[in-house]
């Protein structure tokens, strides 16, 4: 397996990722030849747990919940374009399905299986889509916060997924101005969760100008309507989801000024699953990891209990 040795990191961030790193060659699907980084922290034989981010984070955004998580095996990947993994120059490059096919590889790669996927924004649907595509024992359980995959009534997004698709403005926004790096603690119900070296952390991977095609590809996967090549890979893992038998269960901070209200028709179509409300913002993983590690634990403990 074509598994490297991972980019190396600058002195300040080495003692915040106190956490095993590892790098992948992607042998097949659109982005054959990228590496992903990702953190693979706990013991091998432990409960496997996918933690996936989304837009425009990386793996950094997990220290805190696998900090309380020494029992599971925990693998947070860099998306294509983002962190320390490989990134395609052109915001067109970063489609849906071809993240999803990405997380796929490395995930049989890695022989994972029995796993619980952990997912926020974007890696919310690349949990599903994932799921979708694999057999049935690949995926044991999940927790979800703060995403949508359960699909609205109307394809439209949110002005900021609309600004995206405006020709130009959004590109010299976007790229030139390195947006929404800047900004993402106005997102926060806590706005000092990322200020100084937490914020500079997140703008670290995306600190050269050539580097920054993934925030505005990512936004522009937002679909703005039906026809939009997204739409199919989010019905599929919707479909998965509605029809999956395994523990699930919803993490949510309602101050987030993006997803904070696609809370109502996720607890519509899951109704079996466990909510944790709280007053975090979009990246509830600085501001609640205690939080989301004990909806991980709880649903690998319903697994244990189903099991005996």
């Amino acid at each position: 397996m074509p598994f490297l040795s991972p980019p190396s990191l600058p002195e300040f961030l080495q003692a915040r990722l106190p956490f095993g790193r590892r790098a992948y060659r992607l042998e097949s699907g659109p982005y054959a030849g990228r590496l992903v980084h990702f953190l693979d922290h706990g013991p091998r034989a432990a409960r496997p747990v996918l933690l996936l981010h989304g837009n425009p984070t990386w793996s950094f955004l997990w220290r805190k919940v696998m900090r309380r998580l020494p029992d599971l095996r925990c693998i947070a990947p860099d998306l294509v374009g983002l962190g320390l993994s490989d990134k395609p120059r052109r915001p067109a490059d970063h489609r849906l399905d071809a993240h999803i096919e990405a997380v796929r590889e490395l995930v049989r790669a890695l022989e994972l299986r029995q796993l619980v996927l952990v997912s926020q924004d974007w890696g919310g649907n690349l949990a599903t889509g994932l799921a979708a595509r694999e057999p049935a024992e690949r995926v044991a359980a999940a927790v979800f916060g703060n995403c949508a995959v359960i699909k609205p009534h109307r394809w439209r997004g949110t002005s900021f997924h609309r600004f995206a698709h405006l020709p130009v403005v959004s590109d010299v926004v976007f790229r030139g101005l390195g947006f929404p790096l800047g900004f993402l603690h106005k997102a926060q119900g806590d706005p000092s969760s990322i200020r100084g070296e937490t914020a500079r952390a997140y703008r670290w991977p995306l600190r050269r100008l050539r580097d920054r095609a993934a925030p505005l590809g990512l936004a522009r996967m937002v679909p703005d309507g039906p026809d939009h090549p997204s739409v199919g890979p989010i019905e599929e893992g919707d479909a998965w989801l509605r029809a999956f038998e395994g523990p699930v269960a919803l993490v949510w901070g309602t101050k987030d000024p993006i997803l904070g209200r696609a809370l109502k028709r996720h607890q519509q179509a899951l109704p079996n699953a466990p909510v944790t409300l709280t007053e975090a913002g979009h990246f509830l993983q600085e501001e609640v990891p205690e939080e989301l590690a004990a909806a991980i634990r709880d649903v690998t403990a319903r697994l244990a209990s189903a099991a005996e």
